[in-house]
């Protein structure tokens, strides 16, 4: 069906060429699917660009083929591959909101491929495209068709994205990190989606993702990336029980583990060296975490009194309004939720994407005006402070957003974006001792001193999350919340984060609110959890009893959710 001979791609020109990817040979079966593993740059998204003809203009294919059919993609004009992309070949793309045009509806998004590679009327492509919805089990087709992307949930937007890439009946689907950033739920479903699609059309799937437990649900074979090389490749179980490279061992373990709970997670740069081949010696029961001592710590800690206390807080968003503006239905993003969080505790919130999750901790932070209800921090009224009151209680209050990116002004160096929250406050005295300050900063997240001077496009985003942890610490706050900080990064630089976030809290003491979707991370970092569903709390209580003992049908759908551990 397809196969990549010896492909080489490199990026840039003159002597500062880099090789994206070096001389990767892959082939893929009709019917069957290939799971390609790696981290971001590790060049596995530029092959499968390179498979449509979508590579960047600096993009240079210095050898090799790709055979589609028998035929070498490489070798034909953009009229002809127009022809082919989007009709025998589809690719499903990492970012749905950015692949669908925002001020265009969904149905008629879907529509125009069809109509044009089929000769068929307007009707008949609606009917289609309707059919198509009901196939990818989008609810209220009809409504969806006429919805525009912002209006539905990441989950349906990925959908439509599969509905448009399956239209054409496809002979190679191309689906590039399909699930990540997605609830675990929604996860599940769509590889569910996927493996249906692939079995009722015949077609063959080449499957892209940096997590090795997806993959293990979704392919028959296995290759893994590895600086523009593979430099592993086998059927799936093969590569999965008896993984031979150092780099393919890393990623497995980054992972938080299902059955222990480890004191710190192990990284890929534990078993990749300078050399590439070096392997870690794991010690697990050193890494284990002694249960009773846990135990123990947990009672000290919950005998004191709540550093946080939230009492039947209320959030409402009014959705529909009558004739003179007075609201007729509300949603309940937060329905009088009452918490406690305990100093030097990791307290972790849960539940899948409108849950009311990043509603409630922006709300105890006052980022977002609460309608009702009580916070109280180390027993001071949150609710009754004033602007100025509130601001002396910020800097020992803070937040690490989701996506780092946006939480950075581009035009501000990092070094000036770390210090800009001590300027504000007075802190560490003059401009020479805030900068030695954020150099210590950056040190302390794992960056280099020289990267004062560099700006946010030039990191990668696992560096950016690192560079919003140091503005965090710039105020030496005493509470931060976590919201969904670690759910668009690789494993392994996942990995190195929540190692850090345990790092400064053994070091500073800190209290944390940690939400996300993901179970097994929160499981790992959380003393106790919260789960919420429709703004509700719906079961809370320690960590470990929750993951392992789940009382409500909710968590239980959650945890089966978790894709499977390799």
């Amino acid at each position: 069906m397809i196969e990549i001979k010896s492909l080489s791609i490199e990026f840039g020109t003159g002597e500062r060429l880099v090789k994206a990817v070096d001389n990767v040979s892959l082939s893929l079966e009709k019917g069957k699917s290939l799971g390609l593993v790696g981290e971001s740059g590790s060049g596995k998204s530029i092959t499968a660009l390179s498979i449509m003809q979508l590579l960047p203009p600096q993009a240079i294919i210095t050898e090799g083929s790709i055979l589609f059919s028998e035929t070498n993609l490489l070798r034909l004009n953009q009229n002809a591959m127009s022809k082919l992309r989007g009709n025998k070949i589809s690719m499903i793309f990492q970012e749905p909101m950015t692949s669908l045009n925002p001020v265009m509806r969904c149905g008629p998004q879907v529509l125009e491929s069809i109509r044009q590679h089929q000769q068929i009327s307007s009707k008949s492509a609606r009917i289609k495209v309707l059919q198509l919805f009901e196939k990818v089990k989008l609810p209220r087709p009809e409504s969806i068709f006429r919805s525009y992307p912002h209006q539905i949930s990441g989950g349906q937007k990925q959908r439509i994205m599969i509905a448009m890439a399956i239209a054409n009946n496809p002979d190679l689907l191309i689906a590039d990190e399909p699930t990540t950033a997605l609830d675990v739920t929604v996860q599940k479903e769509i590889i569910k989606l996927l493996n249906e699609l692939r079995e009722e059309f015949n077609m063959s799937l080449l499957f892209i993702s940096h997590d090795l437990g997806v993959v293990a649900e979704v392919a028959d074979e296995v290759a893994v990336m590895y600086k523009g090389k593979i430099v592993e490749q086998g059927k799936k179980n093969d590569i999965f029980k008896n993984p031979k490279h150092p780099y393919t061992m890393g990623l497995m373990a980054c992972r938080p583990a299902v059955n222990e709970r480890l004191v710190r997670l192990p990284t890929i740069d534990e078993f990749v060296g300078i050399d590439g081949m070096s392997r870690l010696e794991k010690n697990f029961d050193k890494l284990i975490v002694n249960d009773d001592e846990r135990k123990q710590r947990l009672e000290n800690m919950y005998q004191t009194e709540p550093v946080i206390r939230v009492n039947e807080l209320e959030k409402l968003y009014p959705q529909k309004t009558s004739l003179f503006g007075k609201s007729k239905q509300v949603v309940r993003a937060v329905d009088k939720v009452s918490l406690k969080v305990y100093k030097g505790e990791t307290l972790g919130l849960v539940g899948e994407s409108g849950c009311g999750k990043t509603t409630l901790g922006r709300s105890i932070l006052r980022l977002i005006e609460p309608d009702s209800g009580q916070i109280y921090f180390e027993e001071k009224d949150l609710l009754a402070m004033n602007a100025e009151q509130l601001k002396k209680q910020r800097q020992r209050l803070n937040i690490v957003f989701q996506d780092p990116y946006s939480s950075l002004n581009p035009r501000l160096s990092i070094g000036h974006a770390i210090m800009e929250p001590m300027t504000v406050y007075r802190l560490h005295g003059n401009a020479k001792n805030r900068k030695e300050k954020v150099f210590e900063l950056l040190e302390k997240v794992g960056l280099e001193p020289d990267h004062f001077y560099r700006y946010p496009h030039e990191f990668s985003g696992g560096q950016r999350q690192r560079i919003v942890i140091a503005r965090a610490l710039a105020l030496q706050p005493e509470f931060i919340i976590c919201d969904e900080a670690v759910s668009a990064l690789d494993v392994s630089v996942q990995a190195k984060v929540l190692n850090l976030f345990n790092d400064l809290k053994k070091e500073f003491g800190f209290t944390y609110i940690f939400i996300s979707h993901d179970l097994s991370v929160v499981r790992y970092m959380s003393d106790r959890i919260l789960v919420m569903k429709d703004g509700k709390i719906v079961e809370s209580g320690d960590a470990d009893e929750i993951y392992q003992h789940p009382k409500t049908e909710y968590t239980k759908q959650l945890i089966a959710s978790i894709p499977i551990q390799v």
